[in-house]
């Protein structure tokens, strides 16, 4: 790429690029928003429009753009659709999580979701799935695979394996890598960093990677909870969706619920989000504790 392409994808003051419209339009933001709830149902009330604005500016600079109606007008060409949807996603997906986030969660799992679920198939007769769903940069998924390693140490014969995923590829890239700034991992224990944090040789890159035993135990896999199929064949033992369904509607919710009831095996657990509650919704699952639930 020559010096003026460059400068111009990077925002260089010089460039049309930069000469932006004031603000997005209410009818432009009318049609990012429903493009949006229909893609990945995420609802946009008109309160998050100086939100979307922002996002999405970042992508007019990297694409070279002056205008928010340019943009559409890519966006909903065949050729956007194809090569500009995946970052439209990314940026106006949320992606906010840490390690052991509601921590009463792996606990239940440990002591009573995983003997139940034990002593209803047997320890050495399956290997038990768990589905990290909107992942997002990993926090979860690697606190799953330290949470269920300890398991298995009071446990011989227990096998798992995590399938981790989002709907952004970005996001996913970076859970892929298991590296992480130092400052993130306050949340977990001192003795599970032993364990499963290797430090960086360079005293100077305050960051961490988890070591290839956490890493191994975690498939990452785009995936849109709004598609006809999650294309996942494997049935689910424990299903986390924490935080997710907050910005869906009503309907979108219940689809995904008891879309989560198909994938789950007879006598699976799904866990929520502190906010999150199955009250009111037409399911079959059952209400075992606050934002836990399982299938009969």
């Amino acid at each position: 790429m020559d010096t003026a392409r460059q400068q111009q994808f990077a925002g260089n003051p010089q460039s049309p690029a930069d000469q932006f419209q004031a603000s997005m339009t209410d009818a432009v933001f009318q049609r990012l928003s429903v493009f949006i709830k229909a893609q990945c149902g995420i609802e946009l009330p008109p309160s998050k429009k100086i939100m979307l604005e922002g996002r999405i500016r970042k992508r007019l600079r990297i694409l070279g753009m002056n205008s928010f109606e340019k943009y559409c007008h890519y966006l909903f060409s065949p050729e956007g659709v194809e090569s500009e949807l995946a970052h439209m996603l990314d940026v106006v997906t949320t992606n906010k999580t840490d390690f052991f986030r509601e921590p009463g969660h792996f606990e239940y799992m440990i002591k009573s979701a995983l003997p139940d679920l034990i002593e209803l198939y047997g320890i050495s007769a399956k290997c038990f799935r768990v589905w990290s769903a909107a992942c997002s940069t990993g926090e979860e998924p690697f606190t799953l695979a330290m949470v269920l390693s300890e398991f298995v140490q009071t446990h011989p014969g227990f096998q798992y394996d995590i399938l981790a995923t989002d709907i952004s590829n970005q996001v996913l890239e970076r859970a892929r890598e298991g590296v992480y700034e130092h400052d993130k991992i306050e949340p977990i224990p001192l003795g599970l960093r032993k364990k499963y944090l290797l430090k960086s040789k360079d005293p100077n890159k305050k960051i961490i990677k988890f070591v290839d035993e956490a890493r191994n135990r975690i498939t990452f896999k785009r995936l849109n909870l709004m598609d006809s199929s999650f294309h996942i064949n494997e049935h689910m033992d424990v299903i986390f969706c924490r935080n997710v369904m907050i910005y869906f509607d009503k309907a979108n919710q219940e689809k995904l619920i008891n879309r989560f009831y198909q994938q789950l095996v007879s006598g699976g657990y799904l866990f929520l989000g502190h906010s999150e509650t199955l009250t009111g919704m037409k399911t079959a699952f059952s209400y075992v504790a606050a934002t836990i639930y399982r299938k009969p």
